[in-house]
């Protein structure tokens, strides 16, 4: 986001992370959870481009209406799809983060590279308020992703032993289809949301 470069690589690396583990499981399964596990590694991938230093890549103006239209069509599919699994609903909550952070973030590159059209009276306080979000809205996100990532951590806190999971369906790893990782991949995720709505 705008943050200093090594957190923006930390959340670079994680969320590619994240991606890249939802692709292996994608292959591990089938059916409904398939679709979940592809929905979150467009996320997750989407979500390391958002963060990638701007130091490094500026984007061009137009990635950030790029951006909103994707995570725009992935919380229409998954509003459909959540008529079969209720997680969905939570996948389209953190589309429509993104959609937010992508339309919130897009005046305040643009502002950097035509200061001189918002530098006086009222053009530079709307430019402000809008660059920065709307503060209802993004302490509404916060308080849902701190309440998701407190309730998935305590989840993945052991209390008994667990039953032996089926293997894989599809052709991946045996250990992609693990429970406890789709957790923390969850939760990781819901980390790096946590944190890209701080930068706002």
């Amino acid at each position: 986001m705008h943050g200093p470069a090594l957190s923006g690589w930390l959340l670079v690396a994680l969320c590619a992370a994240v991606g890249a583990y939802c692709l292996l499981r994608m292959r591990a399964c089938v059916g409904e959870e398939r679709r979940a596990a592809r929905a979150e590694a467009v996320m997750g991938f989407g979500m390391a481009a958002m963060a990638l230093p701007p130091v490094v890549l500026t984007p061009p103006s137009w990635s950030w209406a790029a951006y909103a239209a994707l995570f725009g069509a992935a919380t229409v599919a998954d509003l459909l799809a959540a008529r079969r699994d209720g997680h969905r609903l939570h996948h389209a909550v953190g589309s429509l983060a993104m959609v937010y952070m992508a339309l919130t973030m897009a005046p305040s590159a643009a502002t950097g590279a035509q200061g001189v059209h918002t530098a006086h009276g009222a053009g530079a306080a709307t430019a402000a308020t809008v660059a920065g979000g709307v503060p209802l809205l993004t302490g509404g996100l916060l308080l849902y992703y701190t309440v998701y990532v407190l309730r998935s951590g305590a989840r993945l806190v052991p209390v008994a032993p667990h039953a032996r999971v089926a293997g894989p369906v599809g052709g991946g790893p045996a250990w992609a289809t693990r429970p406890e990782l789709t957790l923390a991949c969850r939760l990781s995720m819901g980390l790096a949301t946590l944190a890209m709505l701080c930068t706002l």
